[in-house]
């Protein structure tokens, strides 16, 4: 059970990889930009009980892997780590707010989220094998 997490009541193992971008895609992460960026998501995650695996700020879009709790909805998890992201991006580089083209909007609308599972033809030999020892036991 070393790659699981526990929870009160659950054990849990899942993993999400989860992409989006600035608004029209603006190559705009790179610098002190994708830094607060960086910074940002990663306190966002810690706080939300996530479990960052792996986070690549490019300068035109973010790619993160991480653990979400099922508690968390992902959808709810993705809104408040881009939505408090922007926040703290508009504060921190006021210049960027003043630009016709954003808008209150750092992040384009949406995002690309994957599952990142156990390996299916380990499950269902893991089925299979469960399958077996319960004949066994009925014998």
């Amino acid at each position: 059970m070393g790659r699981f997490f526990k929870l009160s009541h659950t054990i849990w193992y899942c993993q999400y990889h989860i992409v989006w971008t600035p608004k029209y895609r603006f190559r705009i992460l790179g610098g002190a930009v994708g830094v607060e960026a960086d910074r940002c998501i990663r306190a966002f995650c810690e706080h939300q009980g996530c479990h960052l695996v792996e986070l690549n700020v490019q300068p035109d879009h973010v790619h993160l892997l991480t653990y979400v709790p099922p508690k968390v909805c992902i959808s709810n998890f993705v809104g408040t780590v881009k939505g408090r992201t922007a926040i703290r991006i508009f504060n921190k580089f006021r210049e960027l707010k003043r630009k016709p083209y954003w808008g209150n909007h750092f992040w384009a609308r949406g995002y690309c989220v994957d599952t990142v599972g156990l390996d299916a033809d380990k499950i269902r030999k893991y089925v299979k094998y469960q399958e077996e020892q319960e004949r066994k036991l009925e014998r």
